[in-house]
């Protein structure tokens, strides 16, 4: 018999909340949390001014000084968003079979705090002033690395690099390798920190940003016609993944079944997606087939919906191709109007949104979608909706073409 993977645990840091129920009521009341960010960090010179930041995270809250110092701000998302998700899974570490258990963890960007300043100190001050932590501070596998130190886990243990798509690719291939047999539980997710000069400096080149300084909350505005780009966000989502078997065993609660995984590659662009979403469609496919669900069967779609206008038009297309006519009667919501794009870390965040909307039986809204476009034509949920929730998705896609489609059953 196939086995099965369920998610018993979740741990979000976002800039609408810290943990699991300070997360959901932000997504409940729709508040957003972008604000401006320039008072914090140098953006002369840079269109730009507003984020979504992490506020009132306090890494000596869950670590010393030491340990703190050593590690980028995206490895203390990790850190922290996996002692959340542990706790919420009700699960003492130590209990573990260490062996059995692994750690996949993505990231889009990696260390770039410790990039961006040590490139400062080489310039200003020579190399010899170059922190020994440096190199290991700025791995991309840095995350992955310092969850399973912390807890002694000596499973599978690797980073995923895929962009926007990087943590929703962490938790399908932790699934996939638990149904496998390699190991039981899996602590996936992803962590990004990259509200920096040279982030804004380089997604302003690249016109992707909104500049919609004055109105920092109205900026994301997924599927509106007024969209003029995404909002970048920080944080972590780390979720804990278990053999069905080994969560019964121990009595665990189950928020849903990890029941599909589809991944593809657009091949068509780096940084624009194919505006006839066949990849993405693509993905979407083989995640329903391999969960063995039928188009019309979908309740829910957490959307990838960045805000930009090429990406929302071809998720529009995406979802039309891949469900049918189905796709005029699915519900759809994208959560980064409120939280911003967490980039590598969003498909994890979103992951965790989509669990609870299933859980809570909830849909939170799209903010901002105040004049859909009318190549947006599918129910993106202006306003939230009480619904009852079995099958979700959870949609996620980055630079290069590639896309990872997540299927949650409710068991």
């Amino acid at each position: 018999m196939a086995k099965r993977v369920v998610i018993t645990g979740v741990g979000p840091i976002t800039p609408i909340g810290i943990g699991r129920d300070a997360f959901w009521d932000g997504l409940r009341s729709g508040v957003s949390g972008v604000r401006r960010v320039d008072d914090h960090i140098d953006l002369d010179g840079i269109a730009v001014k507003i984020g979504a930041p992490v506020i009132d995270f306090d890494p000596l809250a869950h670590m010393d000084r030491k340990r703190a110092r050593r590690i980028d701000r995206s490895a203390q998302f990790g850190l922290v968003a996996t002692k959340l998700a542990f706790a919420d899974a009700e699960i003492d570490p130590a209990a573990l079979d260490s062996v059995r258990t692994g750690v996949i963890a993505g990231t889009g960007i990696g260390g770039l705090e410790t990039m961006s300043a040590n490139f400062k100190i080489l310039f200003d001050q020579g190399p010899r002033r170059i922190s020994p932590f440096f190199i290991p501070r700025l791995m991309p596998n840095a995350v992955a690395g310092e969850i399973a130190i912390e807890y002694g886990l000596q499973g599978g243990n690797f980073g995923v690099v895929s962009a926007c798509a990087s943590s929703a690719h962490a938790i399908g291939i932790a699934a996939e390798i638990i149904k496998s047999g390699y190991i039981d539980v899996a602590i996936a997710g992803g962590a990004e920190a990259v509200i920096l000069p040279i982030t804004y400096a380089g997604f302003v080149q690249l016109g992707a940003l909104s500049k919609r300084n004055d109105e920092p909350t109205r900026a994301s505005r997924p599927f509106d016609r007024d969209r003029d780009g995404f909002v970048v966000g920080e944080g972590a989502g780390i979720l804990i993944l278990e053999e069905e078997g080994h969560a019964r065993a121990r009595g665990a609660r189950i928020y849903a079944e990890l029941a599909g995984f589809g991944m593809s590659d657009d091949a068509y662009h780096i940084t624009a997606p194919s505006p006839d979403g066949a990849g993405p469609a693509l993905a979407i496919n083989l995640a329903l087939e391999r969960a063995g669900v039928m188009p019309n069967e979908v309740d829910y779609i957490n959307a990838h919906g960045t805000s930009t206008v090429l990406n929302d038009r071809a998720e529009t297309a995406a979802i039309k191709r891949a469900l049918g006519a189905a796709a005029y009667s699915v519900k759809i919501s994208s959560t980064k109007s409120q939280t911003g794009h967490l980039l590598g870390a969003a498909g994890a965040v979103e992951a965790i949104a989509t669990l609870l909307t299933i859980n809570h039986g909830f849909i939170p809204a799209t903010i901002n979608l105040e004049h859909p476009d009318p190549e947006c034509d599918l129910d993106y949920t202006p306003t939230p909706v009480e619904a009852e929730i079995t099958t979700a998705l959870s949609e996620s896609f980055g630079f290069g073409g590639q896309n990872a489609v997540l299927v949650f059953i409710r068991r």
